[in-house]
């Protein structure tokens, strides 16, 4: 099966041109198995960074880098400043001139099938209620099951076996780093923040359970 799924409701992101927040940064995720191969798994926001990362940038103290948020007027942020308090992400692309009108139609996208397609909401949404879609492919309906996943194995491989740009090791495709890491964490452990691991410490003390294993 490849599956697809799409999360859409809120709004913290203004359509291309637009001084206002209209849109939420809405996921779109797709996952593709392979034979041999790590399987294609692609999650991306219609955002150019998912708000998570503002709140971790705000967390470390780090500055943020141009293209990633907003202004109160909707103007693109594009140098390097303090994060601002209000979190506005702009569409995947930041600006007009670098495409951020696909982002905002991958937003838009997103919130017809998984908001209007099944009589959701749009907009302002209150307790955090969200609207999902979810889609399953049936290989075998297409072609034989074991020959998409050889093919989708010499896929990936000619992928990744791209020759390097100047600077960088090696090339990846989407879900192969994350697989890899899940590897390593599972035999290495999860690092956290100091702050994360001193809430975790107080939220089990609060609660008389067992603390993080260090």
């Amino acid at each position: 099966m490849i599956g697809y799924s799409i999360t859409a409701g809120g709004q913290s992101m203004p359509p291309t041109f637009g001084s206002e927040p209209r849109l939420a940064p809405n996921p779109h995720a797709w996952a593709v198995p392979a034979d041999k191969e790590a399987p294609f798994v692609l999650d991306i926001s219609s955002s150019s960074v998912a708000a998570n990362k503002i709140q971790l940038l705000r967390r470390m103290e780090s500055m943020t880098i141009p293209g990633l948020m907003a202004d109160e007027q909707g103007t693109p942020i594009m140098d390097e400043r303090p994060v601002p308090e209000e979190t506005i992400l702009l569409p995947n692309g930041a600006t007009r001139e670098l495409g951020s009108h696909k982002g905002y139609g991958l937003s838009a996208v997103a919130q017809v099938f998984a908001g209007i397609l099944s009589h959701g909401t749009f907009g302002p949404y209150e307790g955090g209620h969200m609207s999902h879609f979810v889609a399953a492919y049936s290989i075998e309906a297409f072609t034989d099951v074991a020959r998409f996943k050889s093919s989708m194995d010499d896929f990936l491989k000619y992928l990744r076996e791209t020759p390097p740009a100047p600077g960088h090791d090696r090339v990846y495709y989407a879900g192969l780093p994350e697989h890899e890491e899940s590897i390593d964490r599972h035999n290495r452990g999860i690092p956290l923040q100091k702050e994360v691991v001193d809430w975790f410490d107080k939220t089990t003390a609060e609660f008389d359970i067992p603390h993080l294993e260090r």
